[in-house]
């Protein structure tokens, strides 16, 4: 059966570092017989340009017809108005698509500038609703000025949304060291918060082997400095997931290495967990390390849906193959103290993977 990626390079560094994922899964499919299909759309500045929008209903319509997706970073920031075509393709595809979970694992590999050894954990983020004003309305935004000089912002919790991220926190807590703890600030957002934490403890309820403590949002903050080895899966509500991924990814090595998956019970979204850096777009210098580690989560997820080891194995290969990469100093990038360009890095790892395929 033939695997479907559908490739959206993005803007900035996006097409480049995309190639380099591309070029991995290329390796992939010739050491494990993967069958991959590519297909590639624009999304952001290059869709704008040629469709009049930097996201459209025909992407939206290729990503549920496809098997998975691999998103490069996008300059959302720099984009016109909405009205004008500038519509946020990450958001976008987030809540048009349903794609309620954004999985973020943080762990500290050989050769990454890890703050800290040893730490092995999962922010698991609630992505459809929260604070965020684009996704938590059906219609209008979240945000509102009912004077020039007063700001309002609604912040959405359901029981549903709640519920349903909960189960994918324990259930992946149930395949590592069977622990999760839940972010709130249930003292001080008592309804938000309150009903946020309530859920995902009487989800807990139905997974009686997995230990579950909970922290206020700040002290977690905290924690992710002084002691992020203590945790396996965190399960966090929109906003804060957002922060404190960021926050885990620093620890471990930066956001350049962050992996990050977005998925709904029908579509994966793998994702690069930074942006576009248009400030050295076109210099070949950007580490593909974030679209890699997403990349390898897309198989990974892939594999499961549809119980096909040959998935599985490449999604490790992938994983293992980057960590061989950055542990050898003379084949990581410029920015981890390497001299190798994107290309390079990406011709040297799809290397890597196809001679395995002959040991």
């Amino acid at each position: 059966m033939a695997l479907n990626i559908l490739i959206l390079p993005g803007d900035g560094i996006g097409p480049e570092i995309v190639d380099v994922a591309e070029q991995a899964l290329e390796a992939l499919d010739r050491r494990f017989g993967l069958n991959v299909r590519l297909t590639r759309r624009d999304i952001g500045f290059a869709a704008l340009k040629k469709e009049g929008a930097t996201w459209g209903p025909a992407t939206e319509a290729a990503c549920r017809q496809a098997d998975g997706v691999i998103m490069g970073p996008t300059d959302t920031a720099a984009y016109p108005p909405p009205e004008e075509g500038g519509v946020g393709p990450s958001a976008s595809a987030r809540k048009n698509l349903d794609l309620f979970a954004n999985i973020r694992p943080s762990r500290s590999a050989e050769g990454a500038p890890a703050l800290k050894p040893g730490v092995d954990l999962v922010i698991v983020r609630e992505n459809t609703e929260g604070f965020y004003a684009d996704r938590n309305m059906a219609l209008g935004g979240g945000e509102f000025m009912p004077t020039a000089d007063t700001a309002l912002a609604v912040r959405k919790i359901t029981r549903q949304a709640s519920a349903r991220i909960a189960h994918v926190a324990f259930a992946m807590a149930s395949a590592r060291r069977k622990h999760v703890t839940v972010v709130h600030k249930a003292n001080v957002l008592k309804m938000t918060c309150g009903l946020f934490l309530d859920t995902a403890e009487a989800v807990a309820k139905q997974y009686p082997d997995i230990r579950v403590d909970d922290v206020h949002v700040d002290a977690m903050a905290s924690d992710l400095v002084r002691k992020p080895e203590s945790f396996d899966v965190v399960l966090c509500s929109n906003m804060y997931g957002d922060i404190l991924s960021n926050l885990a990814a620093e620890v471990t090595g930066g956001l350049g290495l962050a992996g990050s998956l977005n998925r709904g019970d029908d579509v994966s979204l793998a994702q690069a967990a930074h942006g576009s850096a248009p400030d050295i777009a076109g210099q070949g210098i950007a580490n593909p390390g974030s679209i890699l580690r997403s990349t390898a989560m897309l198989l990974q997820d892939l594999g499961a849906r549809r119980s096909d080891n040959g998935l599985t194995a490449a999604a490790v290969a992938l994983d293992q193959g980057l960590d061989r990469m950055l542990a050898t100093p003379s084949l990581r990038t410029a920015d981890l103290g390497g001299k190798l360009l994107t290309k390079d890095f990406g011709a040297a790892l799809a290397e890597r993977l196809g001679l395995e395929a002959d040991r």
